[in-house]
């Protein structure tokens, strides 16, 4: 198979498995905001900041070391069972650590007591399956990879359901129904977390027979190379995840405290609208990224490299002008309360963060697969600075829109700090004209829909019909050798 074809189908498998589980920020959107007023939205928004953090720390960038340990490694098995066993145990002294000091957890989290149980333990069981995961994606299996996926989604959504929606209609006074012993009034955070960590045990249970069938033989000298290398990983993650969500942990401690959880819940909401973004950037990544160690050695790599990226940027620039356009429309179908909408102005300005984002992680390749990842650690380190200066310096005078502009910035800065960077170490023929034109008319389009014709709908659709217009002019031919059999 073509190996651009087969990365797009494995794009697409892969990318449907990791955006099904974000894609419950779309699905739950409308209920969180139509149950929760904006202030415990904004608390929720806080707590999952923090799990994106803690994901990071306990993950310590070993899911990259497995791919680039396991691809080229002759005992597969071995690299199999020293990683499960690192996992394992540093998650069990998380959760040993974590239990016994998790009042001062919650103090230092700024979480409210009564939720840190839950946040810990879900927090563990995600990190339990994240080498059986990138165990199947490093063996191409992404159709299990899907199904595992799926189910977690499936179960969060459906007890978010149960819990925030059914439950309070069936309940009744005095009655002994089994509805009864379920419900407890003004519990939605809790439940919120309940149906999450169910939903998390039952992926570690789907996944647990990679635990089972392991050798379980440690490599002391494997290992250490395997930290070497995923140390700066971890530095990369732990900066990405302060570009991505320290904005709002900084606004709860920057804004006054009688508004902070409810500007923070308007920002959230809005912030959301930008996932169509993020969840194609994901589902690229996801693709590319065991495609980039597999074929590194391949005859010109860097071709097929600069293909992808360009096929990124056409496609990307196409949703960051389709979420601009239909704005206001994606506002009514997941943003049920009006009280969200005051931050719509945000919207752009993220999704186009977002897009940097995307850019950021396909020129990533050249310092993966040069094992220079400490490369990359310092390029997320600027932009965690960026982030963390503007934040402290803006937010008391502009509140979120100053965390919108340091996500943008940050992103940008990155990406062009990344390209330069590369291009030194690991020269890739990226077609930087088409490339820049892409982005350039497609941002244009998008300050003209949203600020200049103030979301005008019948003059987005008209340029973004231009739009499309213009990129099928331009890649009819070779989207068609790409996508179309003959």
């Amino acid at each position: 198979m073509n190996p651009l074809k087969k990365l797009f189908k494995h794009t697409f498998i892969y990318g449907m498995a990791t955006v099904l589980p974000r894609m419950l920020s779309f699905l739950l959107l409308p209920l969180y905001t139509e149950v929760l007023e904006t202030a415990g939205f904004g608390e929720v928004s806080i707590i999952f900041s923090w799990f994106a953090i803690f994901n990071v720390v306990l993950a310590y960038g070993m899911e990259t070391a497995f791919f680039r340990f396991y691809s080229n490694a002759v005992d597969k098995a071995k690299v199999v069972s020293t990683s499960l066993i690192t996992i394992g145990s540093s998650t069990f002294l998380f959760l040993l650590l974590a239990l016994s000091f998790q009042d001062s957890m919650a103090k230092l989290t700024n979480i409210d007591a009564k939720y840190i149980q839950y946040a810990i333990y879900i927090l563990a069981l995600d990190a339990l399956v994240i080498i059986p995961f990138a165990w199947l994606r490093a063996n191409e299996a992404p159709m299990r990879y899907a199904l595992v996926k799926m189910a977690n989604v499936v179960l969060n959504f459906g007890l978010n359901i149960l819990f925030l929606l059914v439950l309070p209609k069936m309940a009744v006074p005095g009655s002994d129904a089994v509805w009864n012993m379920l419900y407890r009034p003004d519990f939605e955070i809790s439940y919120i977390f309940i149906a999450n960590l169910i939903a998390s045990g039952s992926s570690l249970l789907l996944m647990s027979d990679v635990y089972f069938k392991s050798s379980y033989r440690f490599d002391r000298l494997m290992w250490k190379k395997m930290m070497k290398y995923a140390f700066p990983v971890l530095i990369a993650g732990l900066a990405y995840s302060v570009n991505e969500v320290f904005d709002k942990i900084m606004l709860s401690y920057l804004l006054p405290a009688n508004i902070a959880d409810s500007e923070i819940g308007k920002y959230a909401g809005c912030y959301r609208l930008a996932m169509f973004m993020t969840l194609f950037a994901t589902a690229f990544r996801m693709g590319i990224e065991p495609f980039f160690f597999s074929h590194s050695s391949a005859e010109n790599p860097q071709r097929t490299y600069a293909q992808i990226t360009n096929y990124f940027v056409v496609f990307g620039s196409i949703i960051l002008l389709g979420v601009v356009v239909f704005a206001d429309t994606l506002k009514v179908l997941l943003v049920r309360n009006e009280d969200y909408w005051e931050a719509m102005p945000v919207v752009p300005m993220i999704v186009l963060a977002s897009f940097c984002l995307g850019i950021y992680h396909n020129l990533s390749v050249w310092y993966k697969v040069t094992d220079r990842t400490k490369v990359g650690a310092y390029i997320s380190i600027v932009g965690a600075v960026l982030t963390i200066i503007i934040n402290y310096a803006f937010i008391p005078l502009y509140g979120y829109m100053a965390s919108a502009v340091a996500t943008l910035v940050a992103y940008a800065v990155m990406m062009l700090l990344s390209f330069s960077i590369g291009q030194r170490y690991y020269p890739i023929p990226y077609d930087l004209r088409k490339i820049l034109f892409y982005l350039l008319v497609s941002i244009g389009f998008s300050v003209l829909s949203f600020y200049v014709f103030d979301r005008n709908l019948i003059v987005g659709i008209v340029l973004l019909l231009l739009y499309l217009g213009l990129v099928y002019s331009q890649e009819r031919v070779k989207l068609k050798q790409l996508f179309v059999k003959k």
